[in-house]
């Protein structure tokens, strides 16, 4: 004879069981959307920079000590004067979001900062904060600025006799999108051509919140 309240137990049983894996795979369903909506959110506030095209009209840029510096698309400012050194990196946001520039480090390629050299992602802590807000709309253009004014500035170590002998130079900015996420490090190569003018052009991009495109 059928034992039918086991056989109810069974039933309600199973009928559980079958409502918790549908309920299990409508959560797994419904987070993977959510983190495919987000990802797609964060995709259109993501900055991503690049130098100028040639093509692009020149910048004119001013310090604060009132130095002028008029630099063409697609090129770089590296100018010593009156025992300053003026840095200048014309930038397209070829990303998707508004870029908010926060720091900087320059350096010689071969010189004083040698663990910087090196294609490991630099330390942020050792990066130095701008002095101004420097924004850079999506598919637009701007630039970035340093200067140099100490000569015992211990960051510009090696940098006067590396520009005075035209040997390459690494500038590492440090960006994010306006809502203070998806930081950046970009390394920008600064080489002098043959006419004299400094060329620019990008050696890595680490990402700080995130996977890196490479990692």
């Amino acid at each position: 004879m059928a034992d039918w309240s086991t056989i109810a137990s069974l039933s309600t049983a199973g009928g559980t069981l079958v409502l918790a894996l549908a309920t299990f795979s409508s959560v797994r369903a419904s987070q993977r959307a959510a983190r495919i909506a987000e990802q797609a959110l964060l995709i259109g506030l993501r900055p991503v920079l690049a130098p100028t095209n040639a093509d692009d009209p020149p910048l004119t840029v001013g310090f604060g000590d009132q130095h002028l510096v008029t630099v063409a698309g697609g090129t770089a400012a590296v100018e010593l004067a009156d025992g300053n050194v003026y840095l200048v990196i014309p930038l397209r946001n070829v990303g998707q979001g508004l870029a908010v520039l926060h720091s900087w480090a320059a350096m010689p390629r071969e010189g004083a900062f040698v663990e910087g050299v090196s294609m490991e992602r630099p330390d942020p802590g050792r990066l130095r904060r701008l002095q101004r807000d420097l924004f850079i709309p999506a598919g637009g253009t701007g630039f970035w600025q340093g200067p140099f004014r100490n000569p015992e500035d211990e960051m510009r170590a090696g940098l006067d006799a590396a520009i005075a002998g035209g040997e390459p130079l690494l500038v590492d900015v440090l960006y994010g999108d306006y809502e203070g996420g998806q930081r950046t490090i970009t390394r920008f190569s600064l080489i002098r051509a043959d006419d004299g003018d400094w060329i620019a052009g990008v050696a890595r991009h680490w990402r700080l919140d995130g996977v890196s495109p490479r990692d």
